[in-house]
């Protein structure tokens, strides 16, 4: 849906680009791009407390994960004048804004565990929040949700806390989601109406 209403949006713009679609393609490779990217720091950053609670095989794992990760992006990033349609200034800002984006949900999440659950270390949310990144990364998953909440679940321990605290992040996120679509919607329909 926000793709959809990006591409709306733009079309209304014909003075910003010649072609919404090439828009909306950019955005949505550059979003990618950016969760590949952060991804890989969030590992790396991670990799300090990751040492107290990964062995040799999930370190094994861990590493394969990142250059899947790697592979994925290198043919976008060598071929790029082929794939992009933006101007490269615009292209840097919008990965920019996709790169503040994802920072910012993910320290507002680590906070936001930290606040609920106030007696697990900072650092260890901080590590949660990299491998909810990594685990969002992943292809041919279709719970990610799931997938992380037992991850941290066996990585904290505290099952019955932690997994009520993830599904209720969950589902707040999905709950603001639809509140922005339907918002949005309104705003779009309501000026359409007026004007």
């Amino acid at each position: 849906s926000g793709e959809a209403y990006f591409y709306a949006w733009a079309r209304q713009r014909p003075e910003m680009v010649a072609a919404p679609f090439g828009a909306v393609k950019d955005t949505g490779i550059l979003s990618a791009m950016a969760g590949n990217g952060l991804t890989l720091v969030g590992m790396v950053a991670a990799l300090p407390f990751a040492a107290r609670y990964l062995g040799a095989d999930e370190f094994r794992i861990l590493w394969l994960s990142a250059l899947v990760i790697l592979a994925i992006s290198m043919p976008v990033l060598l071929f790029s004048r082929r794939v992009f349609s933006l101007p490269p200034r615009m292209l840097g800002w919008v990965f920019a804004m996709q790169c503040a984006r994802i920072l910012t949900t993910s320290a507002l999440l680590a906070l936001s565990w930290h606040f609920a659950m106030p007696e697990v270390v900072l650092g260890v949310w901080l590590f949660l929040v990299a491998g909810r990144l990594l685990a969002s990364r992943l292809p041919l998953v279709p719970n990610k949700d799931l997938l992380f909440a037992n991850f941290a679940i066996l990585l904290i321990g505290q099952g019955a806390a932690v997994s009520s605290l993830i599904a209720l992040t969950a589902a707040l996120t999905l709950c603001a989601h639809a509140l922005l679509m339907l918002g949005w919607g309104g705003i779009a329909v309501a000026r359409r109406v007026t004007g």
